[in-house]
């Protein structure tokens, strides 16, 4: 057993001090950025390979989809977006940090009152509602595999007046909606998403004429990398992304003869590091209430799944803090049907 997984066995059984498990995630970053500095095209080629015999989707991972809204509620931000914010200042509040990327988000993808625009993954809900909201002339579908997300959507627009919000839950694998979408929208979508070239063939398809597909994805710089449940040193694979990835920022170029990319974003992963900072923070202040929401879900096994979730924050912060932001960010890019 290697020191890593011998701290990661430790730190799921007892709590240990925050500053051993962010040094153990340091180390472990630091191994992977090591073996990623050599990867190229040719790798993402592979890995591109690698992912065609799987099906589009698999587990979402982390229990997420049994956690009970109000987990949510009091660690997120007041948008409940679960996915990297952006932070325009060291001043910038969790809730103005989601609201600014929910606004970029609106402006890189090329969205406007009027249109059909279809949100895969929609978490809970911060985006569709957003999109609902600011454009009352739009039509807006909503996709998450989990009935709990999709109930907490339905009845937000119901109370804020949004008829144009129709929230569905669904199995990506089958998932075959009737009519074309003047924008399809994914937020930290694709790390779940097995086969990549059958989802955006797909896509291509949903797509009206003049149509536009927007991703934003957790990238690093360089290399792609498939989580292996296996590897008892990789706890993100075992409990997050359960047959996902963490692709490269050029990945996607894989899949040129699908879709072309007609502009890109990077942000810097600190984004998503403060994002987890403040994650935690609400965690540790609302405890209490945290852990009688849990006990719901995981009865005897509450305190392994606690610290398994400050486990979550803190990877994150660890993973996207490192090196500065510079190894692992966000990636957003707009894309057409290639011709």
């Amino acid at each position: 057993m290697s020191v890593v997984s011998a701290i990661i066995g430790t730190a799921e059984r007892v709590p240990l001090p925050d500053v051993m498990i962010r040094a153990a995630i340091q180390r472990l970053c630091s191994r992977t950025a090591t073996r990623l500095a050599a990867h190229d095209a040719a790798g993402d080629a592979a890995i591109a390979g690698r992912m065609l015999l799987r099906p589009i989707a698999g587990d979402a991972g982390a229990g997420a989809d049994e956690v009970p809204a109000s987990f949510f509620a009091e660690v997120l931000g007041p948008n409940r977006k679960y996915s990297c914010c952006f932070y325009k200042t060291d001043a910038t509040t969790l809730q103005e940090a989601e609201e600014e990327a929910l606004r970029q988000t609106v402006e890189h993808a090329g969205l406007a009152d009027g249109q059909t625009i279809l949100e895969l993954g929609c978490g809970w809900g911060s985006l569709s509602l957003w999109m609902a909201r600011q454009f009352p002339h739009a039509t807006v579908t909503a996709v998450s595999n989990s009935r709990a997300q999709r109930a907490l959507i339905e009845e937000e627009a119901r109370l804020r007046g949004l008829s144009n919000l129709h929230a569905v839950t669904a199995d990506m694998n089958v998932f075959a909606p009737d009519s074309p979408f003047d924008r399809i929208v994914a937020v930290e979508t694709f790390e779940h998403v097995m086969n990549w070239r059958k989802l955006m063939t797909r896509l291509r398809s949903w797509l009206a004429p003049e149509g536009r597909c927007f991703m934003h994805i957790a990238t690093h710089r360089t290399g792609s990398h498939l989580f292996d449940p296996i590897d008892r040193e990789d706890w993100v694979a075992q409990h997050v992304f359960t047959g996902g990835l963490m692709p490269s920022h050029h990945l996607v170029r894989q899949f040129d003869d699908i879709f072309t990319v007609e502009k890109e974003w990077c942000w810097s992963g600190t984004h998503y590091q403060r994002t987890a900072n403040d994650w935690l923070a609400n965690f540790d202040a609302h405890r209490e209430t945290i852990e009688a929401a849990l006990r719901k879900v995981y009865g005897d096994d509450t305190g392994l799944w606690m610290r398994r979730w400050r486990w979550l924050f803190l990877v994150t912060s660890g993973l996207f803090g490192y090196a500065d932001g510079t190894e692992w960010g966000v990636s957003r890019y707009r894309m057409k049907a290639a011709e």
